[in-house]
């Protein structure tokens, strides 16, 4: 009785007690509320910050520029040329009708300017074949920068719920820390009434010990967390972040339609396909070894010589337009371009064969990615009836505890089956979601989906 009593007693102070804390945590959950990192809003930084994106659009913006038509080839060159010489002189002439002259200090210039247009040696089927390809390179490079956005999505995701897991798993590890220490505030109760033994002490010291010592290893992991997901939202790592912990997943997914999207919308598979037509324009540029080149020129020129006193002209003036086009055809290279079309050929078919090899592959890991994504699923509903029992069997192995009927050994046990329980649901919410993203990646879906 008198136990009872002072256990009562203490139950009243610590129930004053956890009322404070409680309304405390509370105000701060109000306080911090706004400081919520969303997933949209985690979505957008990562959109406008992340360096691996940022990286990837600067590879567009060149790929962007390649195309255009001062990178084909297919404007002149234009050069202006000027030059000015003055010269004196000191010598003698003599002319064929017997004439002698000699001059001392003779004076002469000569200028000159040029306005020069031209096109040298163009290939005008090389050329357009050319321009094609860069467009289509061009289009390889969004693809290219789309698979970084996705990896980088799946990062930021996979990131973001590693946060929202270690956060749950903070918080049961702080109610179980919490549940030891109540038992080994009853424990010594007991003890110094003689219902416990100096072993039952020392248990219950230790479960506490070791309790708070994998709480400071989740508060560590935690924060290493929160780290990584401050790298890929591209700001300073020590940023302070909370993210939300509910999780919603894509009901109606079918594995079918899922193998038909990922073998035309997988971004892997379209950058081969791209690769192909990339291919298929070098067999018509090495062809372009056989068509003929066509020179185009064209100047404004203009120019002035003063002669000096040896000379029977005194000056002379010329100025004009001049033109001219010009052809070349190769016959026969030595075999360069022969060699080449068959060498490009062989690429291309390369490519095919790659392609080929990367649909089996990626049917295989669709396959995978869906078993996985079921087992999970099905592992996620075992777990929340496991956590029901182990709540249900925790709560009666506290009363049975309190009234002396078991042990607390046995309670430590209920207590640690509740802890686990709750720990590997935290897993199994998370770890589906993550197999559901991955799914969504190789179907070519994660950029156009909204339910993250």
């Amino acid at each position: 009785m008198i136990l009872n009593w002072i256990t009562m007693n203490k139950k009243q102070k610590m129930r004053t007690t956890n009322f404070f804390i409680l309304c405390l945590f509370l105000a701060a959950i109000i306080g911090n509320a706004q400081d919520v990192l969303t997933k949209e809003a985690a979505l957008k930084i990562a959109l406008e910050n992340n360096f691996d994106i940022q990286i990837a659009n600067k590879s567009v913006e060149i790929a962007k520029n390649n195309t255009s038509i001062i990178n084909g080839g297919y404007l002149p060159s234009v050069s202006a040329n000027a030059s000015s010489r003055y010269t004196i002189n000191t010598g003698e002439a003599e002319f064929n009708n017997g004439n002698f002259n000699a001059v001392s200090k003779a004076k002469s210039d000569r200028n000159n300017a040029s306005l020069d247009v031209g096109y040298s040696n163009v290939n005008i089927y090389g050329l357009i074949q050319n321009l094609k390809k860069l467009k289509q390179q061009y289009n390889l490079s969004e693809l290219q920068a789309k698979l970084v956005m996705e990896n980088t999505l799946q990062t930021l995701f996979f990131a973001y719920y590693e946060v929202a897991r270690l956060s749950e798993n903070l918080r049961v590890q702080k109610k179980n820390y919490e549940i030891s220490q109540k038992r080994l505030e009853r424990v010594k109760l007991g003890f110094e009434y003689g219902q416990q033994t100096k072993l039952d002490l020392l248990n219950a010291e230790v479960d506490v010990n070791k309790d708070k010592v994998n709480l400071l290893e989740s508060e560590r992991t935690l924060n290493n967390a929160k780290r990584d997901l401050n790298i890929v939202l591209g700001r300073d790592v020590e940023t302070a972040v909370e993210v939300e912990g509910n999780v919603s997943y894509i009901f109606g997914l079918n594995k079918n339609k899922l193998l038909i999207a990922a073998k035309n919308n997988n971004t892997q598979i379209s950058q081969q396909n791209k690769a192909i037509e990339l291919s298929e324009f070098d067999v018509k540029i090495s062809k372009s070894g056989w068509m003929p080149s066509v020179s185009l020129t064209g100047s404004y020129a203009w120019s002035k010589n003063n002669f000096d006193q040896t000379s029977q002209l005194v000056y002379n003036l010329n100025k004009g337009i001049n033109y001219g086009v010009g052809l070349s055809w190769n016959i026969f290279d030595a075999g360069r371009s022969v060699n080449n079309v068959r060498n490009a050929k062989i690429t291309l078919d390369s490519k095919k064969v790659e392609r080929e090899k990367s649909l089996a592959s990626l049917e295989k890991e669709v396959g995978n990615s869906w078993q996985n994504y079921q087992n999970l699923l099905a592992v996620l509903k075992l777990q929340k009836t496991n956590l029901e029992v182990n709540e249900l069997n925790y709560q009666r192995s506290e009363e049975y505890f309190k009234l002396g009927q078991i042990n607390s050994i046995d309670y430590r046990q209920a207590q640690l089956n509740l802890l686990n329980a709750e720990l590997s649901l935290n897993a199994a919410k998370y770890n589906a979601k993550n197999a559901e993203l991955q799914l969504l990646k190789l179907s070519g879906g994660l950029l156009e989906n909204k339910n993250f």
